[in-house]
């Protein structure tokens, strides 16, 4: 045990593996009201750890592990949270405004009354129900992409994001009805062009 946490210590000091991130461990930590301001969490290790009412506005987390982290309530304002995996993670009440997740996934989270105006989820993969429940109140365009909310969760029914994402793989796709016998979209349905 004591090699790995050796290992662990010199990852950090190196900035973690191949010298990228900080291989900071907070795996089951409890940060529960912490101050982490403005901080580099690169490749960072927080899988299952309580992050409730925290403060993680400004902090990079890059390639970050937060599946299964809880975060009622905790503040990711201005946080590049892009390349996560946030899977299962429960972001009840987040402060996510002007948040960037480009690219994060996060399957089965719960995403209940947070915060996203100004956030970024492009190509970020998200159940087709969180993604449903977010566009009702969608607003906002992200200061540092340009990107508008609503257009990076697809909302308003756009063809690239119309049937769900990887996630939901039973809505992943148009409904039969929609299909050719090739299973391409019938053009007799007149829907083919729809955005």
């Amino acid at each position: 045990m004591a090699a790995l946490a050796d290992l662990n210590k010199f990852e950090a000091a190196t900035r973690g593996e191949f010298g990228i991130g900080s291989a900071a461990q907070f795996g089951s930590a409890d940060l529960r009201k912490a101050v982490h301001v403005n901080e580099n969490f690169r490749r960072a290790n927080f899988t299952s750890a309580d992050m409730r009412e925290s403060d993680f506005s400004g902090s990079t987390f890059n390639g970050a592990y937060l599946e299964k982290a809880v975060a009622y309530k905790a503040n990711f304002t201005g946080a590049d949270l892009s390349d996560t995996l946030m899977d299962r993670m429960v972001l009840n009440e987040a402060n996510l405004t002007n948040a960037v997740l480009v690219r994060s996934v996060l399957t089965r989270s719960d995403l209940g009354r947070a915060l996203i105006e100004g956030a970024d989820f492009s190509d970020a993969v998200l159940d087709l129900t969180q993604k449903q429940a977010l566009c009702k109140y969608a607003s906002g365009k992200n200061p540092i992409t340009g990107v508008s909310t609503r257009v990076s969760l697809g909302c308003g029914n756009s063809r690239r994001n119309a049937y769900g994402t990887p996630s939901s793989p039973l809505l992943s796709a148009p409904p039969q009805k929609l299909l050719d016998k090739d299973g391409f979209c019938d053009e007799g349905t007149g829907l083919c062009d729809a955005k």
